[in-house]
This record gives structure tokens, sequence and C-alpha cells, in this order.
């Protein structure tokens, strides 16, 4: 079987987890890691045998020619690099979501259509087995549901610095709140006629 040749952007949690799944599925081949830190594809390319690394994403995309791309970064930067490997002829796997605004998400849609490449989306709930399962009782409850979504994550150390970078490039309410609406939409069957959230901030550490 020929393999698919992968070039793994973001070396953090997700970046990391994708890379070490690459790693031992046959039919992949890791043709680089990216990361802006160097100890994170340090780390990494140690961990998997010495892979080639790189801290510039167009350098690593032009050197490597992959089929295709796995983007676990910052939100902020996924529609820019989205585009970039489709427009290098590569599939992509991208963690949600594939760009901020909903224009640009049906842009490079339509990109990955006209260029005949695979565009998915990471969304682990649709997918997770407890969550499937979940899903399947709730079905089972009857109408109405009235539901009511509380998101309180505990960060410290190594954790709030991270939780920092990413509330820079989006609210946590849309970056993990959407996975609840998500599993809510799929329980009653509905399209949402609206969705309102209100956010709490309690430190000053992090922008309004």
């Amino acid at each position: 079987m020929e393999k698919i040749k992968i070039l793994v952007v973001g070396c953090g949690n997700m970046g990391t987890s994708h890379a070490r799944a690459y790693h031992k599925l046959p039919g992949f081949e890791i043709a680089g890691l990216v990361s802006r830190k160097p100890q994170s594809r340090e780390r990494l390319s140690d961990e998997l045998g010495g892979l080639p690394k790189f801290g510039d994403f167009k350098k690593a995309l032009a050197t490597t020619k992959p089929d295709a791309v796995a983007i676990s970064t910052y939100p902020d930067t996924h529609a820019a690099y989205v585009r970039e490997s489709l427009m290098a002829g590569a599939h992509v796997f991208v963690e949600k979501p594939i760009a901020l605004t909903v224009e640009e998400a049906e842009e490079l849609v339509e990109l990955a259509k006209t260029k005949k490449k695979k565009l998915v989306v990471g969304y682990i709930l649709r997918v997770h087995p407890a969550w499937t399962k979940f899903v399947e009782t709730a079905q089972t409850l009857g109408k109405p549901l009235v539901m009511r979504m509380n998101l309180n994550q505990q960060s410290s150390e190594e954790q709030w610095y991270t939780h920092k970078q990413l509330m820079q490039s989006m609210s946590p309410i849309v970056d993990c709140g959407v996975h609840y609406v998500d599993i809510m939409c799929l329980m009653t069957g509905a399209q949402p006629v609206s969705v309102s959230a209100i956010g709490a901030r309690l430190t000053e550490e992090i922008d309004a």
C-alpha cells in the first residue's frame, strides 16, 4: 500500500496526539513537523525517531510537498493554513474551526471542491463512543427537552499559558461551546433558531 505523506502542523496537545497516531498507522508517513516553538518540535521529533522539523509553515509545505496536511494550531491561523495547503495540492485535516467566519469557511469548502481535495474537520464528540451513547440515551427521554450549559474549566501553570494563548485567538464560548450546542442539536434532532451566551472575565490577564 502506498503511504500518505503527511505534514503535521502544530506540536501542542492535539498536534502531538495526531502525530503519534500517524506514526503508528501503516498507511501514513510523517513528512515533517511544524511548530513556532523550537522545544515543541524538537521534543516530538525526538520521540518519533528524528523527523524533519520546521519553524515556518510555508517553507515546510514547499520542502516536503505532502499528500496531506494535518493542522492543529490556534484557530486564527486555520483559514490561511487550509488555503495554502489546498493551493499546494494537499488534502487537509484541520481541527475545528475551519475559519473564524462562516464566509471564509464557505470559501475554503468551495476551494477544496475546485481542487478536488478532501477537507476534513476534527470534531471529536461526533464520533466519541461515550458521547455517541449519551446522545442515543438522550433521544429516548421524550420531548420537550430543556437544556442549559454551564462551562467552567479549571486552568493553572502550563495549562493557563496555553489557555491564555487560545483565548487571544478565539472566545472559549465558541471554541468549547460549539461542541455542546451540537450535542443538544443531535439529542433533539432540531436546528437552532438562535444561540446566545454570556462570558465572565475573572482575571485581568486576558482581554475583555
